[in-house]
């Protein structure tokens, strides 16, 4: 079990690792070894996730989740495999530790009459300025 917080964790079956190579740092290794690992999470078909964490992490991977509801990770950051392991574990479950924090709900207010009054009186002000930047017209 990957605990990502009190109420929730992730069960290590759920999570789909491959190993591919890896672009970047490693030297003549990245030509013979498999470092960079593909992890894939579905997301939809998780037993784990509320439902509302699970619209939010869908929301929140954008094009990292594919059409069926699956998150997919790639780490190659590292010239190992188990460093890459770790960077996409890590990686996952700040993704769902972000998703499994409600967003705060926003509640509409108005400008007061003090501020619209300002508001009002700084609009008048400058076009008093404009007013006096006009040419006057010659009377020739």
């Amino acid at each position: 079990m990957i605990r990502v917080t009190d109420h929730i964790s992730i069960d290590a079956r759920e999570i789909e690792e491959s190993f591919v190579r890896a672009s970047g740092p490693g030297g003549q290794n990245v030509n013979k070894l498999a470092t960079a690992v593909q992890l894939r999470f579905d997301v939809r078909g998780s037993p784990s996730l509320p439902a509302e964490v699970r619209a939010r992490l869908e929301r929140l991977a954008g094009t990292r989740v594919t059409r069926d509801g699956v998150l997919i990770i790639i780490a190659q950051r590292h010239r190992t495999q188990a460093r890459n392991r770790e960077d996409a574990l890590e990686r996952l479950v700040e993704l769902v530790s972000r998703a499994a924090v409600a967003p705060r709900l926003r509640r509409p207010t108005r400008p007061s009459a003090a501020a619209r009054r300002r508001r009002v009186e700084a609009k008048k002000h400058r076009a008093g300025v404009k007013r006096l930047r006009r040419a006057e017209p010659t009377l020739d």
